[in-house]
């Protein structure tokens, strides 16, 4: 921590913008092909949503949990996505081609754009993150549209936003509530992503829940096997979630 803390004041000082850690993503740079890997290699032989734990088949079908309802997103209710867990604009934002644009980004009728758009145009480094398929999971595009870019939190007399699935949201606040069984996972995804990627840090709020999360909700078998198929394709370690695996005597 000390080394990056250091690297980020010097790429500071000398105006430049700090490299990617080895650890990182720096082989997947194409968000449709992680995406991809995803669905045939990663969740061929675990094909179910994170939050709601909805099936899906291979032509992306998915069956709905019994009693699963919204009045909201219903175009997006049997759509599978695949969600940021940390969200896009929460590491986007520390790009100046998503705040302010690029002299690249011109659509065909002439017109400037920026954001996530104009990142993913003309950043290789942003390209990185948002395709790497550590922070990638599968979701029901009615949950994942009302997850949206919104925190995660817990949530007192707060009912579930959907019924069937135990996945709640304050429109008051804005802070989501994960079901328990994916807080581990959701923790491990945090902490790599600010371990590796200089440009992404959390605020101590979300850092303070997230290692308590890590502790409270050990890995799965999943969470290693998919940690495992990740690390062949991608090249590189989520170590926070490997060295718990390492723990269960699961060997890579």
């Amino acid at each position: 921590m000390a080394k990056k803390i250091a690297l980020m004041l010097l790429a500071i000082l000398l105006g430049a913008s700090l490299p990617t850690d080895p650890q990182a993503n720096q082989k997947i740079e194409s968000f449709n092909k992680a995406k991809n890997y995803l669905r045939k290699s990663i969740y061929n032989n675990h094909r179910e949503t994170f939050y709601c734990r909805a099936k899906f088949d291979e032509s992306n079908r998915i069956t709905l949990p019994d009693g699963f309802e919204t009045q909201k997103y219903k175009k997006r209710l049997h759509k599978l996505e695949w969600e940021h867990v940390v969200p896009a604009e929460h590491f986007g934002q520390a790009f100046i081609e998503w705040r302010q644009g690029h002299e690249d980004c011109i659509d065909s009728k002439g017109e400037f754009f920026k954001g996530r758009k104009c990142a993913e145009k003309t950043n290789q480094e942003f390209r990185f993150m948002l395709a790497d398929m550590y922070n990638l999971y599968p979701s029901i595009g009615a949950v994942n549209a009302v997850r949206s870019n919104h925190h995660y939190g817990v949530l007192k007399d707060i009912r579930p936003t959907f019924s069937g699935c135990e996945f709640k949201y304050d429109e008051q606040t804005d802070i989501v509530e994960p079901p328990e069984y994916t807080r581990g996972a959701i923790a491990r995804t945090y902490l790599y992503f600010d371990s590796v990627y200089p440009k992404y840090n959390m605020s101590s709020a979300t850092r303070q829940l997230m290692q308590a999360w890590d502790k409270m909700y050990p890995v799965d078998t999943w969470e290693c096997e998919r940690a495992q198929k990740i690390e062949k394709i991608q090249g590189n370690e989520n170590l926070f979630v490997k060295s718990q695996c390492a723990e269960l005597g699961m060997k890579w």
